[in-house]
């Protein structure tokens, strides 16, 4: 449960990071370019964090996927 937890907050912290972007690209200011591009590397890095997660808590056993259905 704890696992799943961290999941979905750090799936909130990328939607976050990804609408802080879009905001500093709406503006239009060329002077905050270097901003976007932190917003955008921190999603980035977010969603790897979260597949190694998945991935080590797979062969942890932490989690279970579903069976197959045949």
């Amino acid at each position: 449960m704890l696992v799943k937890i961290i999941v979905v907050c750090l799936l909130i912290f990328m939607v976050f990071n990804l609408f802080r972007a879009m905001k500093i690209m709406l503006n239009g200011n060329p002077d905050q370019q270097q901003s976007m591009t932190k917003f955008i590397g921190r999603r980035v890095m977010t969603s790897a964090l979260i597949m190694l997660l998945i991935l080590l808590a797979l062969a942890m056993g932490w989690i279970t996927p579903n069976p197959r259905p045949y």
